[in-house]
């Protein structure tokens, strides 16, 4: 992005902010959650709204929002790339910049679990709302579940997700929810990526809400994934996690999941957006060359 471009942006947020509104309104929606090759493939950037900025090796990879936004515009416009997922301020600078027409927009909405944080686990919805995300034509919101056993906080994670799953319903809209059974360990909040826990964990996430109509699950990789993905018969989309010093073994381990009924497509971030060789539009080819 040119520095030309950025103060445009900045430009019109200062003298017109209703740009949003009517951009969101302009846009052209997709016309299904799956593209042509029947899969749903997004692009995941709602990292630095939670204060996550790390890529590989760069402890503030997501810092730059011009570079963030250059890799975004750049994924988004290859082939085979039919949605994105982002906080608010992401989106809307997305949708200034018209890269979000027939693209499956998903809102994230519970950022308030800052990673590092003392009160990481009371994870409140800070961003997005399910009417927010009506209003905006967008379709659908996600959200984070983690579910710790030690910390009272989970309840109050578990209900509002619960509330945000029934509202999004009621709108017809996409509920995306990423559930982890997880633990502080040495003052950190770690993830137990184990087949038990992850069945444990899509099981609770699989019963939130009034109705599981509109629920996918954002799932990672872990050991068994065939038990693991059979534990419910929701839709689920496989994430990308961290950025792999092997990419050719995490590009492996998609493709298999990608076998299993239930899987119907990616959501990947840092992994594409950052690959080890910054060749962002080879990454994203290579990966939907699996779908």
């Amino acid at each position: 992005m040119t520095s030309d471009n950025l103060r445009r942006l900045v430009d019109i947020r200062v003298s017109n902010p209703h740009a949003v509104r009517e951009a969101a309104a302009a846009r052209k929606p997709a016309a299904s959650l799956i593209g042509d090759h029947g899969r749903l493939m997004m692009i995941a950037a709602d990292h630095p709204a939670r204060g996550a900025l790390r890529a590989g090796n760069n402890s503030m990879a997501m810092g730059n929002r011009a570079d963030l936004l250059d890799r975004l515009c750049l994924a988004l416009s290859r082939p085979g790339v039919n949605g994105v997922l982002g906080t608010p301020d992401i989106l809307e600078d997305l949708l200034l910049l018209g890269a979000l027409d027939e693209k499956v927009v998903v809102g994230s909405m519970n950022r308030g679990g800052l990673a590092g944080t003392v009160f990481e686990m009371d994870d409140r919805f800070t961003a997005y709302t399910a009417d927010a995300i009506a209003a905006a034509g967008f379709e659908g919101g996600k959200m984070l579940v983690r579910i710790d056993p030690a910390d009272p906080a989970t309840v109050t994670t578990l209900e509002a997700s619960a509330r945000a799953i029934s509202r999004l319903a009621e709108n017809s809209l996409m509920a995306m929810v990423e559930p982890f059974i997880s633990h502080r360990m040495d003052g950190r909040v770690k993830n137990e990526l184990t087949a038990e826990a992850m069945i444990r964990a899509i099981t609770v996430a699989s019963g939130l809400g009034t109705t599981s109509a509109f629920t996918w699950l954002k799932i990672p990789i872990v050991e068994d994934m065939e038990r693991v993905m059979s534990a419910s018969s929701l839709p689920a989309l496989i994430l990308g996690g961290e950025v792999s010093t092997d990419p050719a073994r995490a590009y492996e381990s998609w493709s298999r999941a990608l076998e299993l009924p239930t899987v119907q497509g990616l959501v990947i971030g840092r992994s594409l957006l950052y690959p080890p060789d910054d060749d962002v539009a080879a990454a994203v080819d290579t990966v939907v060359n699996f779908l």
